[in-house]
């Protein structure tokens, strides 16, 4: 069954110390391994000259990836990725930028500090609450359409496509808990001349 989760609203940055070290957390949304990818680019061109560009996302609730870019094994790509899991966050890259000060941080001080970069960078985000949805398939007749489609924009219901054949297709996310509700507003709507299919399970921002 799909959970929710927090995501991201807007990229975000900030800038942390120890000892000496300076640790430049960045985060970005991303819905797939490919914008991960070019944030992550991104983010290691601006800052070429840094001493490591350690990085990790987590997208679609099961793909999480690390990359310590030259730490010891294990001591900033995982401790972020569990940083960003811990919260409860999905659909997010993180860069931790740093440069080194001269001072070694050893095994555990090099975790904590790139798990602390990720955490205090999230205490000053504005996360979005993504709740389970179902993408549902409202078709009727080209007389009916016009109707049906004035009354979904309006609605509480998010069209996210319009399809035209022998029928008006409409592509809507419905909340997994208003999908019933949501058929019989159809029904009513239509005089029971619509025909309701359940598609994939998505997941939208919360009302």
């Amino acid at each position: 069954m799909a959970l929710p989760y927090l995501t991201l609203r807007t990229r975000t940055e900030h800038e942390t110390e120890v000892k000496r070290s300076r640790f430049i957390c960045a985060m970005a949304p991303a819905g797939s391994a490919e914008e991960a990818a070019e944030f992550i680019a991104e983010r290691r061109r601006l800052h070429q000259g840094a001493t490591h560009n350690c990085t990790a996302y987590v997208v679609e609730q099961r793909l999480q990836k690390g990359d310590d870019d030259g730490e010891p094994g294990g001591t900033a790509g995982t401790p972020m990725v569990q940083a960003l899991v811990g919260r409860g966050f999905n659909d997010v890259v993180a860069v931790v930028t740093r440069y080194f000060g001269g001072v070694l941080l050893g095994a555990g001080g090099l975790v904590r500090a790139y798990g602390s970069a990720v955490t205090e960078t999230l205490d000053r985000v504005e996360p979005v609450r993504m709740v389970p949805a179902r993408l549902v398939r409202v078709s009727v007749g080209h007389e009916q359409a016009g109707r049906v489609e004035n009354d979904l924009r309006v609605s509480a219901y998010p069209v996210r496509e319009v399809s035209y054949g022998g029928e008006v297709s409409f592509s809507v996310a419905v909340g997994e808990d208003e999908v019933a509700s949501f058929t019989e507003w159809v029904a009513t709507l239509t005089a029971g001349r619509a025909t309701v299919d359940l598609g994939a399970e998505i997941h939208v921002p919360e009302s």
